[in-house]
């Protein structure tokens, strides 16, 4: 594993952490869509949003430029976000760091799962995982940080961890 690798894990597990809500209803789904709607508009970014609080699909907007391989990519970066609890960055970071990367593990299956960045796990406290936040468009890094950014503002300074 490199030492950008690591900082990388570290800063991803960090934000894990601290980003973590003490409820998440539709109306804040709408609110944080809303927000990477804006700010992917603002960056003229081409990218598909997605909120869901557990199966329940609570936001997508597809920004001009999309198609439907975009939400593919979603279903199967939500689903990596689910079955291992991780965002899907830090997920497919892990991976790589062992040697080994997620898409060579024959019990990954990359027609169900995607290791790339753009899921990230709305984590209540005390409650754990009930959610996830999902960008789709840019590239991996890109994507995530975009999803990090937006749950940062929302979350504001006062309610992160």
């Amino acid at each position: 594993m490199t030492e950008d690798t690591a900082g990388l894990i570290a800063e991803i597990e960090a934000q894990e952490e601290r980003l973590v809500f003490t409820r998440f209803s539709n109306a804040d789904a709408w609110e944080l869509g809303c927000l990477l709607v804006e700010l992917g508009t603002e960056r003229a970014h081409t990218i598909t949003i997605d909120i869901r609080r557990g199966d329940q699909l609570l936001f997508h907007a597809a920004l001009a430029g999309t198609a439907a391989d975009n939400d593919q990519w979603i279903e199967r970066k939500v689903r990596t976000v689910r079955r291992f609890g991780n965002s899907s960055f830090l997920v497919g970071l892990r991976h790589r760091a062992t040697g080994t990367p997620f898409e060579a593990r024959e019990w990954n299956d990359t027609f169900l799962y995607a290791a790339h960045g753009g899921s990230f796990p709305i984590n209540i406290r005390d409650s754990g995982l009930i959610g996830t936040v999902t960008v789709s468009g840019l590239a991996q890094l890109a994507d995530h940080q975009l999803v990090v950014e937006a749950i940062e503002r929302f979350l504001g300074p006062g309610e992160q961890q």
